[in-house]
């Protein structure tokens, strides 16, 4: 039985919002289990899918947190 975890950050993927959609969720849970039974041949009803959401500050990315990185990131390539 296959686990698949999907961490991501906890930012919103539009304009107001915080996190990602319960819509956005279940495409996600939905494609990889598919995925799975694709590749692998391993039953849709085998497959758990665990989305971690982490709040943006507890990623880190190059050595910084992401906001800090992104805020580097944009003072390069201005």
């Amino acid at each position: 039985m296959p686990i698949v975890n999907i961490k991501v950050t906890r930012e919103g993927t539009a304009p107001g919002q915080s996190a990602i959609t319960a819509q956005q969720k279940a495409a996600l849970i939905k494609g990889t289990s598919q995925l799975l039974l694709d590749v692998l041949n391993k039953p849709l009803d085998a497959t758990f899918v665990v989305i971690d959401e982490v709040e943006l500050e507890n990623w880190g990315w190059g050595g910084l947190p992401v906001p800090e990185y992104r805020k580097q990131l944009q003072a390069t390539q201005k």
